[in-house]
């Protein structure tokens, strides 16, 4: 099969690791770059021996079939949206949208174009989450029942040269970091049918210390301490507790899973490896288990190049838009519900991700 010719738009920090990966699979092939930046386009496509461009004219080639969208995550949704309209198939970096309403355009859009629409994180695919769902299914813990998961940090202003959008609407501990969570929860535990939340503004102003807007102050407008409970269609009860202002540290593990017969924990799921831990009913002590699937190292793109051996193919891609805009709207229903007062009714439903074949290497899809 001929390889599915990409363009990226948008060439900042995250888009050297979609270069580097791009290369490595055989169902795609980054040929172009574009940024509302030209320059920077074409000098990171000198760096990587493509085409760099406006964005304008990346939409414009015949031969591009797919967009990888790095842009930022307020220009998400109008740059899927641009694709789409240009006929092009497109992957959009986490959050799918800012907004729900922009989400369901973008769905809305594909299906009338008939054209796929994927969105990160794919970190999901890794050996880690991967190996986890393994274990659910073959019955290592019995019935899941129930999980929590943790996100807690100090916030973004001591180390991000540029930490201001984090704290402002559509950013916050949960936007930023809970589709890494809530992506994997939904992968072992199916879709949400309630959620609730509580949420805090703890510190209502943040002084950068990170060079080169060392001392110049934010102005926090969302939540930075986002508490959620998530009721599963399955049955499953999962909390999940996302922060910026955690100033001293944790101890509290990533994910852990529950069950009638034991206990897992998940590895971090903003990787795509790392240590898995069960515990089962009367076991003294917990087990390392070893990672049953490959994609243990840092593989982001991998969602991308499953998205264009779906456009080959026809089958459906894991990352897809339905799974990310039913995370979107649960990153919202938190915030829904600790305004209202009241659970949040989810609207959207996906269906779990086929999980990874056994014995894969890494780079190769099926």
């Amino acid at each position: 099969m001929d390889k599915i010719k990409v363009g990226i738009i948008g060439t900042g920090n995250i888009s050297g690791i979609y270069f580097q990966n791009g290369r490595k699979f055989d169902s795609m092939e980054v040929v172009a770059c574009a940024d509302l930046d030209v320059e920077r386009a074409k000098a990171k496509a000198a760096e990587h021996g493509i085409r760099g461009c406006s964005v304008e004219e990346l939409l414009a080639d015949p031969d591009v079939e797919m967009i990888i969208n790095l842009t930022i995550p307020l220009a998400h949704g109008s740059v899927n949206l641009q694709a789409l309209e240009a006929g092009k198939h497109v992957y959009v970096e986490k959050p799918f949208t800012v907004t729900r309403e922009e989400g369901q355009q973008v769905l809305e859009l594909a299906r009338r174009k008939r054209l796929l629409v994927g969105s990160a994180p794919d970190t999901f695919l890794g050996g880690g989450i991967q190996t986890s769902i393994k274990l659910v299914e073959d019955g290592w813990i019995g019935t899941p029942i129930g999980a929590t998961a943790f996100m807690l940090g100090g916030g973004h202003e001591s180390w991000h040269p540029s930490p201001e959008f984090y704290y402002q609407k559509g950013g916050g501990p949960m936007f930023d970091m809970g589709p890494y969570y809530l992506t994997a929860l939904v992968s072992l535990l199916g879709p949400i049918a309630r959620v609730t939340g509580s949420t805090r503004i703890t510190f209502p102003e943040r002084t950068i210390t990170s060079q080169p807007k060392y001392g110049q102050k934010v102005t926090v407008e969302t939540p930075t301490h986002v508490a959620g409970i998530m009721e599963f269609e399955a049955g499953p009860i999962a909390t999940i507790l996302t922060s910026f202002d955690v100033k001293g540290g944790t101890m509290l593990p990533c994910i852990e899973l529950y069950g009638s017969h034991g206990t897992i924990q998940v590895p971090d799921p903003n990787g795509f490896g790392g240590t898995i831990r069960v515990r089962r009913s009367g076991a003294g002590n917990w087990s390392e288990i070893p990672l049953t699937h490959g994609y243990a190292e840092n593989a982001r793109g991998v969602g991308a190049a499953d998205m264009a051996r779906a456009i080959q193919t026809g089958r459906k891609h894991r990352a897809n838009g339905d799974l990310a805009f039913h995370v979107l709207e649960a990153m919202h229903g938190f915030h829904d519900a600790a305004e209202q007062g009241k659970h949040y009714v989810m609207k959207s439903t996906c269906e779990r991700p086929a999980s990874m074949p056994l014995g894969l290497a890494d780079f190769t899809l099926d």
